[in-house]
């Protein structure tokens, strides 16, 4: 599996429901998001995590944000709300095309799509915060390794990053079928037996796998708290330190 096949499935995802493919809930299929209540969801996660960060004596600047896989542009507009400027990165343009219609930042959102295994579009040191939910999981091990790298490389010293993903499978039935069973089996059911638009493939990042890759950087996750992960997967989201006098 190669980045081609990550932006055909997730601009399939993006044309066909993009609001419940960012959010998967069952009860939201067929166009069951609201727009309010998409970017409400938003505003929750992202303020929860800067209160975390601050609880952490974590503050980086309020000059920009990067939201990496920003999909429809649900934690984007959160974003806007605390910082000047906020880039929106995804690779999927119709997922972009949706986050434009839902922006409501007033232009402080910048919207680009990433045709390419890593940020070369951005600068060195230009991001007080870096921002990543749900997403890194949906790429192969070595290009989600790829982006933590280019994470350390663009955040400013003295700023900060948030970053979910599964940490594990969990060991329920349906974890370990995303554990053991082969992905064109999982990718067929996903299609066939739950009716998705294209499949979402999904890729553990262990904790200790995922600190020593941002050590290389320099940065140092400062706590990695549990979080929502159904029944597949435990999920984590790190609070990451980048060293440094804050802009």
């Amino acid at each position: 599996m190669g980045l081609d096949e990550v932006r055909a499935d997730w601009t399939r995802l993006g044309a066909a429901e993009p609001l419940w493919a960012v959010c998967v809930d069952p009860a939201k299929r067929g166009g069951g998001w609201d727009d309010d209540e998409f970017l409400a969801s938003g505003r929750g996660e992202i303020d929860a995590a800067l209160a975390r960060l601050a609880d952490l004596g974590l503050r980086p600047g309020s000059g920009r944000a990067l939201d990496f896989g920003c999909g429809a542009g649900r934690l984007s507009n959160a974003l806007a709300a605390h910082f000047d400027a906020v880039v929106g990165v995804d690779i999927s343009p119709t997922m972009l095309a949706e986050a434009r219609r839902l922006d409501r930042s007033g232009g402080r959102i910048e919207f680009r799509l990433s045709d390419r295994a890593d940020l070369a579009g951005l600068a060195d040191d230009s991001f007080d915060l870096v921002y990543t939910d749900l997403v890194l999981q949906h790429l192969p091990p070595p290009l989600a390794e790829g982006y933590l790298r280019e994470f350390t490389r663009v955040v400013r010293p003295g700023g900060a990053m948030v970053i979910g993903v599964p940490d594990r499978e969990r060991p329920t039935f349906k974890g370990l079928v995303f554990r053991y069973a082969p992905w064109p089996l999982i990718r067929l059911a996903q299609r066939v037996l739950l009716g998705y638009p294209a499949p979402m493939r999904m890729h553990p990042l262990p904790a200790r796998r995922l600190a020593a890759v941002l050590a290389e950087g320099g940065a140092r996750v400062v706590a990695a708290d549990e979080y929502w992960g159904g029944d597949h997967w435990r999920h984590l989201r790190h609070f990451v330190a980048v060293p440094g006098e804050a802009r």
